[in-house]
């Protein structure tokens, strides 16, 4: 009986040693055996989710929220309109591998004829309470820029990017669309990504940015422009096609003479369904921040993407491409490259905005004395009298030049006359006093 029972504790000794070390290599290899010794992820402050933005889709933008998995699987990468080989079927886990790959980062191509507008171009519609259920269509970065201050940038997802088109350019330069129909547009792209960015306090809203285009507006977080819900939330309207975020509906000028819209139309509420990230500037890292009431996996292990360094879409067309074509006079291009991802973008900012700021090039500066001048001088029966205003004023320059010229060369004949009759006096002198 003694006998027995000593065997058995021995059973029991060598059953908890052997667990034991199933618990040890468990937690040495990173296993998810070992649970409780895992580190607990990261949560999202509450002032993230608390103040975040709320976009204004327009209504009758075909171009919606679009889901990235769902956008990298129509995709193919290409490196000067020629594929990337060797490199495993691409998602969010593993997209990072193109940036050392041979050619790589490359550009992510439609594996489509966008001219057709397949359906994932499309996205996905909100709901009544502007929530995506097929789609994950955002990304906030965390930024701590020190121990009270932290920049949130929230980044919206499209697949497609509408440009411009003849109803689309400001008087007059919308004539140089010559045949072109309205149905005509200039400046499309695969991939679209667009943000807002607030700059936090101890936690509270000091200020926030718009991104559009090239630039962006910026605002204190008090301005009466901003219009907020409950006073908490920050509207953002985003403008048909391309997708450029504003502080208010309406009409928008930029690059000097294009035009967008904007119209309070289907509301989304981007954080609904969003990847979360803190930013290490040092090391260049991000790192996955839980979303209290969260309890999606797949949001929680999905890392790569964000560190991918290439095109979210294909580079710009070719002139050979059959699609492509040409505006003229300024050699706009109907389709142009895509862009790159937020972590190629100014993540660290010393204002709200991008340092530095967007540059105009020398034909928008040139457009933009144009403009300045076109509607009080230019524009219709204007151009006539401007230009006898010009034709007088070149005139009177003429005669004052002239009349200068005659006056110089007077002064100069005087002068002349001076010094020839100087020694004649001085003679008459020698001789009197003799």
């Amino acid at each position: 009986m003694g006998h027995r029972y000593s065997s058995f504790i021995s059973v029991l000794l060598l059953a908890a040693q052997a667990l034991a070390g199933l618990s040890a290599a468990s937690i040495e290899n990173g296993s998810p055996l070992d649970v409780s010794s895992r580190e607990p992820q990261p949560k999202v402050p509450d002032y993230v989710i608390k103040h975040a933005p709320l976009l204004w889709l327009h209504p009758e933008d075909p171009f919606r929220p679009s889901d990235l998995l769902e956008h990298v699987r129509h995709t193919t990468p290409m490196s000067a309109h020629k594929p990337i080989t060797h490199v495993p079927e691409l998602n969010l886990d593993n997209l990072a591998v193109l940036n050392t790959a041979k050619g790589g980062p490359g550009a992510l191509a439609s594996k489509d004829n966008v001219t057709a507008i397949p359906s994932w171009l499309l996205g996905e519609m909100p709901d009544e309470k502007g929530i995506l259920h097929n789609s994950t269509a955002c990304v906030v970065l965390l930024i701590e820029k020190s121990p009270e201050i932290t920049d949130v940038f929230y980044w919206y997802f499209y697949s497609y990017n509408r440009g411009a088109n003849i109803t689309w350019v400001v008087e007059p330069f919308n004539r140089i669309f010559g045949a072109h129909p309205p149905s005509f547009h200039f400046g499309d792209h695969v991939g679209d990504w667009e943000h807002n960015m607030i700059r936090f306090k101890n936690g509270e809203p000091t200020g926030l940015f718009y991104s559009q285009h090239d630039g962006g507006a910026s605002f204190d977080w008090n301005d009466h422009t901003v219009s907020k819900k409950d006073g908490i939330r920050p509207f953002a309207y985003s403008a048909y096609g391309s997708h450029a975020n504003y502080v208010t509906e309406g009409e928008h000028i930029h690059n000097v003479v294009l035009i967008d819209w904007c119209e309070a139309g289907h509301l989304w509420d981007p954080v609904g369904s969003a990847f979360f990230y803190r930013y290490d500037p040092k090391s260049s890292t991000f790192t996955s921040l839980h979303r209290e009431g969260s309890n999606d996996p797949a949001l929680a292990k999905s890392d790569s993407f964000i560190y991918y360094k290439g095109l979210w879409g294909d580079e710009k067309y070719l002139d050979a491409n059959p699609d492509q074509a040409t505006v003229p006079y300024f050699g706009l291009k109907r389709f142009v490259s895509g862009p790159t991802g937020p972590v190629m973008k100014a993540l660290i900012r010393t204002g709200l905005g991008p340092n530095g700021g967007a540059k105009r090039s020398w034909p928008e500066w040139i457009v933009g004395v144009f403009m300045f001048w076109y509607p009080c001088c230019i524009r219709g029966w204007r151009k006539y009298m401007s230009l006898m205003m010009f034709a007088l004023c070149l005139m009177l320059v003429g005669f004052g030049g002239y009349r200068f010229v005659v006056k110089k060369r007077l002064e100069k004949q005087k002068y002349s006359k001076l010094e020839t009759e100087i020694p004649l006096e001085e003679l008459e002198r020698e001789n009197a006093s003799r």
